[in-house]
Order: structure tokens, then C-alpha cells, then sequence
């Protein structure tokens, strides 16, 4: 059975642009063109992913995820046309789970999807997680390199675990600092640069050369496993 994909966007030529991508790969597409019409969608189709547009006529974009988050956990990817990093910041706050910039590549657009996509695997699917030598069996809390252990503090293993569960989400700072340390830490960003160098050096191959744990410039981290 093919996935479903609701493309939400008012401009027409980028939902025929999208549509031929999505087909492309097999998705069944429905369209919608206002923020009204892709909620009722969503009910109705229950997709497997949703591209959000934020400039749409009659709700902001926003407005759309925020309303959705309180009874879907559908993967979003937000469409925008401004590179701006405060409105990312905000629409993966408000629950997108990743942002592409208009104009953009069809491959890095499906390479966005399928990431998305990845975090609604059933928990047990990624309770161990895999990337080369390096094992983290989240049900042992055991994270090994070459079947040897690594020592990781408790923060430090929480910070992993979470990443380990979004894979190829970005995660904004925020976010982060709130699941790990609480509601009030959110502006301490210098403990996440921390220990995100800290975890860096116990399961990356090149620390210096992070290809695990990347950087989002202003926004957060990406974990690529």
C-alpha cells in the first residue's frame, strides 16, 4: 500500500511540482490550499507526512501546527520561502519536525521526508541503534564501540537517548535543554555545548569532524544516524 503525503500550499505550480516529485516515489497525493482544508485532510487521509507551507490565505502556518500537535504527531516538514532563522526556530518549536527553504532540491526534499518519517518507527524498531562500530541498546542502556563500553555520565546518556530517538530531526536548543534539564534551563545553552562536545568525543570516529551529531547554525543539532 502506497504512503499517503497532504501537500498544504496555496501556490499552485509548487503543489504540481510537489505532487510529481511525490508520485515519483510512490506516494498517493492529496492537495489542499488552505490551512482549513489541509486539517480536514489530514483527519480524513490520516497521511504519513504533511509539507506545511507557512504563507497560506486564511491561517498562518503556525497556527495549522499548533492546532495539529494537540491531536496528531504526523511528521510536518514547513515549507518557507524566507531563510530566516527565528521563523525555524519557531515552527520547529510549535512541533514541525524538519524546514526546507523555497527554492530547493528534489533530492534533499526527500531526503528530509524519509527522516521524518523515521521517527514514528514503532519503539521497539529503534531500541537498538546502529552506526558502524558503535551500538546503543536503549532497553540495556548500554552504548558500546567495537563491543567495547562506553562510560557515558547520566546526562550524557540522556542527551543520546534523545537524539538517538529523533533520528534525522532537527532538535532546536531549546527543545533540548528543556527535555534534558527542565523548563527553566532553556536559555543555558553552554550546558548543551558542552556536553554535546562531550558525547562528541566518546562516539564520534573524528570529534573534531562531528558526522553524528551536526550542528544547525543558530537552531540546534542534527542526528544523522
Amino acid at each position: 500500500m502506497n504512503p499517503v503525503a497532504l501537500i498544504i500550499d496555496d501556490e499552485v505550480q509548487i503543489r504540481r511540482l510537489l505532487r510529481l516529485v511525490l508520485e515519483g516515489e510512490n506516494y498517493k497525493v492529496y492537495e489542499a490550499e488552505t490551512g482549513q482544508q489541509g486539517l480536514m485532510q489530514i483527519a480524513t487521509h490520516k497521511p504519513a507526512a504533511v509539507l506545511l507551507d507557512l504563507g497560506l490565505p486564511d491561517l498562518d502556518g503556525l497556527q495549522v501546527l499548533k492546532r495539529l500537535r494537540e491531536w496528531s504527531e504526523v511528521p510536518v516538514i514547513v515549507l518557507t520561502v524566507r531563510d530566516d532563522v527565528q521563523e525555524k526556530v519557531t515552527a520547529l518549536d510549535a512541533g514541525a519536525d524538519d524546514y526546507i527553504t523555497k527554492p530547493f532540491s528534489n533530492p534533499e526534499l526527500l531526503a528530509r521526508l524519509r527522516a521524518a518519517q523515521r521517527k514514528t518507527r514503532p519503539p521497539e524498531e529503534v531500541s537498538v541503534f546502529k552506526n558502524g562500530d558503535l551500538v546503543v541498546d536503549l532497553t540495556a542502556h548500554v552504548v558500546t564501540r567495537a563491543g567495547g563500553e562506553i562510560k557515558l555520565s547520566a546526562t550524557e546518556y540522556a542527551l543520546l537517548r534523545l537524539f538517538v530517538k529523533h533520528p534525522g530531526r532537527v532538535l532546536t536548543h531549546r527543545h533540548i535543554l528543556r527535555e534534558i534539564w527542565g523548563p527553566k534551563s532553556e536559555e543555558h545553552r553552554q550546558y548543551l555545548r558542552v556536553y554535546v562536545t562531550h558525547l562528541r568525543q566518546k562516539i564520534e570516529t573524528d570529534p573534531a569532524k562531528p558526522s553524528l551529531i551536526q550542528t544547525q547554525p543558530g537552531i540546534g543539532y542534527r542526528f544523522t544516524g
